[in-house]
């Protein structure tokens, strides 16, 4: 009896071991998608893999990746309510939307069995898809107002530092450069070391007064 059991539990080590070569890269992506955090996804996927190991010999004739992956959502959908999931490629998707995205579009399931899986009708589980699709799809949401006003305040600041410069190179009637009698902007200090030219900073203006605009 121990000399068939020890056989029996070396199989399931074989199989087990060829299982998670070929399907934990997949499953840890998803896991990935769905937590947007690679250390909670790797901790999910772990919790998942020894549960499917200790359950191996009850699953017979099942397909055991399935099995992993239906584990997989179960243990992500019944999270504490506190461990939100943000970040990653699906930051802007709620973890309902995100789940359905998972499952409808990354591992290509069916609208009937990701429904059975999530416990929603199909007619819901298609209207989460499609709105978490458009979301993906949509532009992100517009700077806020500060953002602009920092950008016009930076471009009003090259502006004057272009014109300051083009005053100290150019003196109304002076020599370039400008001399200890001349008009203000000309001191006997020389001009300033700014290394940037006065068109190159009237291009840094119109490149920052576009992004304002």
């Amino acid at each position: 009896m121990g000399t068939r059991r020890a056989a029996a539990e070396y199989q399931r080590d074989v199989e087990f071991q060829a299982f998670t070569a070929g399907a934990a890269g997949r499953l840890l992506h998803a896991a990935t998608l769905l937590t947007g955090d690679p250390a909670a996804a790797e901790k999910l996927l772990g919790t998942v893999l020894a549960h499917t190991y200790a359950n191996w010999f009850r699953m017979r004739s099942e397909d055991p990746y399935d099995q992993a992956r239906t584990e997989l959502v179960r243990r992500f959908a019944y999270r504490p309510w506190w461990r939100r999931p943000h970040g990653g490629a699906l930051d802007r998707l709620t973890a309902q939307e995100r789940l359905v995205v998972v499952l409808r579009l990354f591992e290509g399931v069916a609208e009937e069995q990701a429904a059975a899986q999530l416990g929603l009708p199909v007619e819901r589980v298609r209207a989460i898809c499609n709105r978490a699709t458009a979301t993906l799809r949509s532009r992100p949401a517009p700077a806020p107002a500060r953002s602009v006003t920092e950008a016009r305040a930076a471009a009003e600041k090259a502006r004057k530092q272009a014109a300051s410069e083009n005053s100290r190179e150019n003196p109304p009637g002076g020599p370039p450069g400008g001399s200890p009698g001349g008009p203000p902007g000309g001191s006997a200090g020389g001009s300033a070391s700014s290394s940037d030219t006065p068109a190159e900073s009237s291009s840094a203006a119109d490149e920052i007064q576009g992004a304002a605009s």
